[in-house]
């Protein structure tokens, strides 16, 4: 029969409080009163779409009983897109927390590789295959599990060609270094070739990249691409404004990037993607093993535009429409 990680909780204080006291003043990372799940939250970078998807998450665990200070006690950290700091922030979380959620893949393979045994749910990652996470998408294997921010790039280039017919050049930004961006361009590369685009690829290092190379390949191009990347993400305002600018729409990415800056995508509403991975760590601490949880697509997909946007750069978007 399986053990919740409430039960097990519960278990431990019992056991705790019947051993011998031996070092007085001596203390522990946790709290030990009551039942208290404490649930670690580490997040790549600050960003629209990843605050988003951290406020769904408690959200969904508050409106299913799991309020937090009440029965769960939060620990968030921003790794603030500092590689350095997600190894020690990540081994800091597993050690002492009864579970983790991972904000975006980098965190979720820095968790990864921080332990084997507390239970991992990640969030806003695009594939967890090539990043290593699971041994397969309908059983993970491991300790970890989750959901995928991976959106239809297929139906992007499809409203890519509606609202600007004319383009025959498109550029796709994105960072060299995050695997999820380099899935996404890939296949984006794929589809628009097929599509008869000719493509220029621009890829960035950090955010004292997007200026320079934004500029430069609108100079070259009729439209911009760009994927679910979290370091385009956190510099889509500026990116906005250079659209403008240069008047060439940006496409694609999540919905939280094209308020901020750009024109149109269909994609994942990661607040309600948030809420997603919380029901499953609903879950896992109900006593389902991650290792047997299936990862998840997102279920909330959309047409999403900006019309602020489309305005000024001319664009009309009252007849754009995805194709089932």
């Amino acid at each position: 029969m399986k053990k919740s990680l409430k039960t097990l909780i519960t278990a431990s204080l019992l056991t705790l409080t019947a051993l011998p006291l031996v070092a007085c003043g001596s203390s522990t990372s946790k709290d030990t009163t009551g039942d208290t799940i404490h649930v670690g939250i580490l997040q790549y970078m600050e960003h629209d779409s990843l605050m988003a998807a951290r406020k769904g998450f408690l959200a969904e665990l508050e409106e299913n009983g799991y309020k937090e200070d009440d029965k769960i006690k939060v620990d968030y950290q921003n790794a603030q897109g500092d590689q350095a700091n997600l190894q020690t922030i990540s081994e800091q979380l597993v050690g002492k927390n009864d579970l983790v959620l991972a904000i975006a893949t980098p965190s979720a393979q820095s968790l990864a590789t921080a332990s084997s045994e507390v239970p991992i749910l990640f969030t806003a990652v695009t594939d967890p295959l090539s990043a290593d996470l699971v041994d397969s998408l309908e059983k993970p294997g491991g300790n970890l599990t989750g959901t995928s921010d991976q959106a239809p790039i297929n139906k992007q280039v499809e409203l890519l060609g509606q609202a600007v017919p004319g383009a025959k050049t498109v550029g796709i930004l994105y960072t060299t270094s995050e695997r999820n961006s380099e899935v996404q361009v890939e296949e984006a590369k794929k589809l628009l070739e097929k599509a008869g685009y000719k493509i220029v690829l621009k890829g960035i290092s950090t955010t004292n990249d997007v200026q320079d190379a934004t500029t430069s390949l609108m100079k070259d191009v009729d439209a911009v691409f760009v994927p679910t990347d979290n370091t385009v993400a956190s510099t889509m305002t500026l990116i906005g404004e250079l659209s403008i600018e240069y008047k060439v729409p940006v496409i694609g990415g999540s919905t939280d990037m094209i308020d901020a800056g750009g024109l149109l995508t269909y994609g994942t509403n990661y607040e309600a993607l948030g809420r997603q991975t919380a029901k499953m760590a609903i879950k896992v601490i109900e006593g389902d093993k991650p290792s047997d949880l299936a990862v998840e697509y997102p279920e909330t997909v959309s047409l999403h535009v900006n019309k602020e946007m489309a305005d000024k750069l001319g664009i009309d978007v009252s007849k754009l429409s995805v194709t089932k």
